[in-house]
């Protein structure tokens, strides 16, 4: 796993390298025809950092031990890394110097009873999501939202968990539940890099991107593009097949408390078609679903091995 990480920092910098062109750092270039790479050479990137040409060859080969912060920074600006990046970056950094570690495995953890009372609360689809982006526990507008991502959408079980990025790129219906679905699935990739690099012993992660990788050639070309991205507010369009298209504001908060949990709550603009769309789905969910959603009291009952994984 030591080696993995090294080998992840160097190939996540030389995929940064490779699309930035000595023209967007100002750079000179006066042997067009000759340059053999897409992007920056290594010796423009050292000295865009203010770093020794085998310095930094030796960063960009994974030999990371004693690079303090103020180096990764220069780096970092070298390659116009955004916050994402630069994150990223820091983490993969940190995966790389730290003690190695052996995976931990899958781990299970109830929903505490405050969070799954704060979702219910809302008359708005809230869910919320673990590292491996799976749906762990959400209200019923929440569920109705996404019963088509369940093997029986009128009955989505709570109790197993669907996984978002499995969806997205092994399911068929993914197509027409996402109208957008080449940006979802750069979406999904990219957040979920973005989560392996802050917890590179998560097995769970590391099982999904394996399983992935293995069966779906979407999925490994966009991994290894290595792209990352932070996902906290925006705006995304579905399919349902309820309800037809609606859009959505979306929101996301981590929550400090429980370390891999992140809250997600989707609101309509009021007054539009999809504001009407939402209604109209949450009428369709109290009719079909019931008592699908677990309330608190449920999930503070459920033994280890129901409740959801994270």
């Amino acid at each position: 796993m030591g080696k993995q990480h090294h080998a992840e920092i160097g190939e996540f910098l030389t995929s940064r390298r490779a699309r930035i062109t000595p023209d967007q750092v100002g750079l000179p270039v006066y042997d067009a025809a000759k340059r053999r790479v897409p992007g920056l050479r290594r010796q423009e990137v050292a000295t865009l950092a203010g770093l020794s040409v085998d310095y930094y060859t030796q960063i960009e080969r994974g030999k990371v031990n004693g690079v303090s912060e103020s180096v990764l920074d220069a780096i970092a600006r070298a390659l116009q890394l955004d916050e994402a990046e630069r994150s990223h970056l820091f983490d993969l950094h940190r995966s790389a110097t730290t003690s190695p570690q052996r995976p931990r495995p899958r781990r299970t953890k109830a929903i505490r009873p405050m969070v799954q009372r704060l979702v219910d609360s809302m008359t708005v689809p809230a869910f919320v999501r673990n590292a491996r982006h799976d749906f762990v526990c959400g209200n019923q507008l929440a569920y109705a939202f996404y019963s088509p991502l369940y093997p029986d959408p009128l009955h989505p079980d709570p109790g197993q968990p669907v996984n978002f990025v499995r969806f997205c790129f092994l399911d068929p219906r993914a197509r027409d539940f996402y109208p957008d679905w080449e940006w979802m699935a750069d979406s999904a990739v990219n957040l979920l890099r973005t989560d392996a690099g802050r917890d590179p012993y998560d097995r769970g992660i590391s099982d999904l991107v394996g399983e992935l990788s293995t069966r779906s050639e979407e999925f490994r070309v966009r991994w290894a593009k290595h792209n990352v991205r932070l996902h906290y507010t925006g705006t995304k369009t579905f399919h349902h097949p309820v309800v037809g298209d609606i859009t959505v504001t979306y929101e996301t908060m981590p929550l400090p408390a429980d370390p891999g949990l992140v809250l997600t709550i989707y609101s309509p603009e009021p007054g539009t078609a999809s504001a009407d769309a939402m209604t109209l789905l949450a009428t369709w969910a109290a009719t079909h679903l019931g008592e699908t959603a677990p309330t608190a009291d449920d999930q503070a009952e459920r033994s280890p091995s129901q409740r959801p994984e994270h």
